[in-house]
């Protein structure tokens, strides 16, 4: 796991992602946060989970130039698959799982946080679902999570402007729990992980199981649905552009086909 690290400290384990200079998530990455969720599943002693980026950033999004190398629409909806499944991994993992939040969570990177239990930023990051200004769509069920934090209208704006918002904001809309300063995100998201794993380990493995019965039945339906049009939106010549954009760090022209 070259670009992910894992260490284990009082009943902690912490995950780092390690991809400089954007700790953008290649299918690589997706793999090696599996693999360590395999190791933490399988060690007893382990009560929480805590997420981190080195560098800048916790993760800036999805690794758009490793798109380019897919061929067709059931490519990305294997890759959107990819995304997705890990993350409903996460989001039923045994024990809680914190994602430590600073310079910017985006596009995937976002994602891969909503999918964690709790969320700890810091008050100048920033957070957001860009993918519509290259001419694609959130894959790994952003469309779905999203809404289920900061509400359907707030939830339409994000998407639709792509435009981020700020730490202290997320934290207002209930996005993430605490918007903290940068120098205490560390030892803050810490000290809560220290919290929940201070307590019985079968009273939390039971307490992890029963509160997503709370989600609507129509999740799954849901992200299925997204795969299948993330797979559809990069066959179309305005994704083309709009990655190819990105890699030329300018802004798209695009033609609505």
């Amino acid at each position: 796991m070259d670009a992910l690290s894992l260490t284990k400290k009082e009943n902690i384990a912490t995950v780092t992602i390690q991809s400089p200079p954007a700790n953008a998530l290649s299918s690589q990455i997706l793999k090696d946060l599996a693999t360590a969720l395999d190791d933490v599943e399988n060690d007893s002693t382990i009560k929480a989970v805590v997420i981190q980026g080195e560098g800048k950033f916790f993760s800036a999004g999805a690794d758009i130039k490793e798109f380019t190398s897919l061929q067709s629409a059931d490519d990305y909806e294997d890759l959107a698959s990819q995304g997705q499944n890990l993350f409903r991994r996460i989001e039923k993992f045994k024990v809680p799982v914190i994602a430590s939040i600073h310079g910017a969570a985006l596009g995937g990177g976002l994602e891969l946080a909503m999918s964690c239990h709790v969320r700890i930023v810091t008050k100048s990051a920033k957070l957001g679902l860009p993918e519509l200004t290259l001419g694609i769509i959130p894959g790994f069920a952003g469309t779905q999570r999203l809404p289920q934090h900061v509400g359907m209208a707030k939830a339409y704006e994000m998407i639709l402007t792509g435009e981020p918002i700020s730490g202290e904001e997320a934290a207002a809309l209930g996005l993430a729990n605490h918007a903290v300063d940068e120098d205490s995100l560390e030892e803050f998201s810490m000290n809560l992980a220290k919290k929940f794993a201070a307590k019985s380990g079968p009273s939390i493995n039971a307490v992890m199981k029963l509160i997503p019965f709370s989600q609507t039945s129509q999740f799954k339906e849901g992200v299925k649905r997204e795969a299948e049009e993330f797979g559809k939106v990069f066959g179309n010549e305005d994704a083309k552009e709009g990655i190819q954009a990105f890699i030329e760090k300018r802004k798209p022209n695009f033609k609505d086909q």
